[in-house]
């Protein structure tokens, strides 16, 4: 029966191609090859799925925020994200705010990764990625450049945790330091004041002495008169 279903199958080959059966199948076998060739070029192997425990191994777990308190511009340095063990922090007009979830933009490798571990203030108010913009201070903003700040903050408010602030480096000024020596001047003064000498050459404080030395001198004699004793 398949000796005869095969013969059959040669003959329907021979009649609708005109080839013969070993003609027939070598061409089928070449369009085969050439197919699974431009396949290989164009189509690539499909992306096997990773096991779900890689990716949480790539990407650590988000801790809960821990509140800081107030720390300095250089202790925030430390959470840039570069330590996997410490949360991702970041500072807008002085307030530190806990971006870890969003470990894909401000953490190593993110778009904003130099913004992490600074209070980044005037970089995002002016939208520069300049180093000398990584700073707190706002001063000489436009009115255009402090509501795109404006909105930052607004942002982070709502989305982000504050979790400490940056604590505050203001130089000592220079009325400040000299306060209290000019307060000490002027009480030398005064006093300076109180002796003066007057046109005799002589203190005030000599000349209120000398007037009350004879009445006390006079008192005593009175005490001592002789006259009164008899």
């Amino acid at each position: 029966m398949s000796v005869q279903l095969w013969e059959t199958f040669k003959e329907a080959i021979v009649l609708y191609t005109g080839l013969t059966p070993s003609t027939f199948f070598t061409l089928l076998a070449l369009i085969l090859a050439a197919y699974y060739v431009v396949l290989g070029f164009f189509g690539g192997q499909p992306e096997r799925p990773r096991p779900r425990h890689t990716e949480e191994e790539e990407m650590p777990p988000v801790r809960p925020p821990v509140q800081l308190g107030e720390i300095t511009a250089e202790e925030l340095k430390a959470y840039d994200g570069t330590d996997t063990g410490k949360p991702l922090l970041m500072a807008i007009k002085g307030q530190i705010y806990d971006v870890s979830q969003s470990r894909m933009f401000y953490g190593p490798g993110g778009p904003y990764a130099l913004f992490a571990g600074k209070d980044a203030s005037r970089a995002l108010a002016k939208m520069s990625f300049e180093e000398k913009d990584l700073t707190g201070d706002i001063s000489g903003l436009g009115p255009f450049e402090l509501d795109a700040l404006q909105d930052w903050e607004y942002k982070f408010m709502s989305k982000y945790v504050k979790v400490g602030t940056v604590k505050s480096e203001l130089p000592v000024t220079e009325s400040e330091s000299t306060a209290e020596p000019s307060e000490t001047t002027s009480r030398d003064i005064d006093t300076a004041s109180a002796v003066k000498p007057n046109e005799d050459g002589k203190s005030e404080i000599g000349a209120v002495k000398s007037e009350e030395t004879p009445s006390n001198i006079d008192a005593e004699k009175e005490n001592i008169d002789p006259g009164k004793e008899e």
